[in-house]
């Protein structure tokens, strides 16, 4: 039997969606409003998933504070109250979509969870626009 267990968290920060080799009219066109030279920020709400078998001895398939521990120092810590292009090394190069905030994130946590356990990350950007990403 395999279970999915879920951790959500917020973190704030701010970006700007640009493609250094493009003109700015290009950028503008393609980017629009997200593409402000003076950056605009999001509310993102992350829910980190965990899929495994349940552990006999706890009844857990994962402890859910190791999981939110993890989650603070991997991304909360690294983000939360940043410009993703100008304080995250993370992102110098890598233009901070959802798509690749949400991947970054993944990575940075499948380097720490066993892999026997499934992981899948729903990056919430606005109420109405998310990505998820399962590797």
């Amino acid at each position: 039997m395999r279970i999915t267990v879920c951790r959500q968290e917020h973190f704030n920060a701010a970006h700007r969606l640009h493609n250094a080799a493009w003109s700015d009219a290009r950028n503008a066109a393609v980017f629009g409003k997200c593409n402000n030279p003076n950056y605009h920020g999001h509310n993102y709400r992350l829910i980190v998933k965990l899929t495994g078998p349940v552990n006999p001895e706890t009844g857990y398939v994962y402890d859910l504070k190791k999981l939110s521990d993890l989650v603070k120092q991997e991304v909360t810590d690294r983000f939360d109250h940043k410009n993703l292009n100008l304080d995250t090394e993370e992102f110098k190069h890598l233009n901070p979509t959802a798509e690749n905030i949400a991947m970054v994130i993944w990575q940075k946590l499948r380097k720490e969870i066993d892999v026997q356990y499934d992981l899948a990350v729903t990056l919430y950007e606005t109420e109405r626009n998310f990505v998820e990403y399962n590797g």
